[in-house]
């Protein structure tokens, strides 16, 4: 039976029409996907004044995790830096996945971007990807200042399994009392494996961006072996029991998606442990909306969002006179 269920916004309908239909996902469909043409990183960076550098940090378990560093070439001294997490459902894509958009964020704040490959299921399983994530940022917050970073201007940022790994690994950090973040942000995050909100099951066997099939199947191959009753909070952030002493958090997602539910319980918990979020709820978007079709005009408003949010967290107290 399918339930009633938001609609998508008119705007994006257009667009959306002519994005080739996912098929099942599968092992044949999961190598497609990561050999999937995207944009490359020169071309991303032609006309903008940044450095690239390439480092590998060690994984706890010694494996070299690649990060690209990408700072402003007039950058001053103690900028602030945006830790990226890509998305794909922990399964595909990689650190210059939808790059563009930290990437406005070093344009316009000066911000020193560090995005990180840490590696995907299922090939990797369990907290091994959120691992991944924290000891790169472990290893950015320890080099800061060679880096050119003010270390109390740290913001995790990602989109929807990148979200997910950016509040799990936002969690690690409050645990283990290192690194300081000093803001997270969440975009359009996965963020509960057990898959059983009234938004999952209104976008469920459809055609689009993102169902509740293929959560299903994203969840199922970073768990492996893992039952309901092992799951790491790191892994699945909305089974952690207490949500306070977080850092101030922007969360967002469609009205017309799978995680629409899951994110906004995750900010009332915020909430309710007494800790900062915004939340923006975007009528009539879809999983990954802003990212796909960031021309569309919801979208502009999102990622306008978000950028007006960091802007309001890097520079607490601008100068009024300005």
């Amino acid at each position: 039976m399918n339930l009633p269920r938001p609609g998508i916004d008119p705007e994006l309908l257009v667009p959306l029409a002519e994005l080739p239909p996912m098929p099942p996902l599968g092992p044949e469909v999961i190598e497609q996907l990561r050999h999937f043409p995207q944009p490359s990183i020169d071309s991303q960076l032609e006309g903008r004044a940044v450095e690239r550098r390439e480092v590998t940090v060690p994984a706890s378990d010694g494996t070299p995790i690649p990060l690209s560093i990408l700072s402003p070439t007039d950058r001053a001294a103690g900028a602030p830096c945006v830790y990226w997490i890509h998305g794909g459902g922990m399964m595909w894509g990689d650190r210059f996945s939808n790059i563009d958009v930290p990437l406005e964020w070093l344009d316009r704040f000066g911000a020193v971007v560090i995005t990180v490959d840490y590696r995907l299921a299922p090939e990797a399983t369990g907290t091994t990807l959120v691992d991944d994530c924290y000891q790169g940022l472990l290893w950015v917050a320890e080099n800061a200042v060679d880096l050119g970073i003010d270390p109390a201007r740290i913001v995790v940022a990602g989109a929807s399994a990148g979200g997910g790994l950016a509040a799990g690994v936002t969690l690690m950090a409050r645990d283990r009392n290192t690194p300081t973040i000093a803001a997270q942000l969440l975009s359009c995050p996965m963020l509960d494996h057990r898959n059983d909100t009234t938004s999952s099951h209104q976008y469920s066997g459809l055609d689009g961006v993102w169902t509740r099939e293929m959560n299903e199947f994203g969840w199922r191959s970073v768990l492996g072996g893992h039952t309901d009753q092992n799951v790491s909070a790191y892994v699945s952030p909305a089974l952690a029991d207490d949500l306070s002493g977080l850092p101030t958090t922007y969360i967002d997602a469609g009205t017309a998606e799978v995680f629409r539910d899951e994110d906004v319980s995750y900010a009332t918990r915020i909430w309710a442990a007494g800790g900062q979020a915004e939340l923006h709820l975007w009528a009539g978007g879809f999983h990954g909306f802003s990212a796909l079709f960031p021309e569309v005009r919801v979208s502009a408003a999102a990622r306008r969002a978000q950028t007006d949010w960091l802007a309001r967290v890097l520079d607490p107290s601008p100068d009024l006179k300005d």
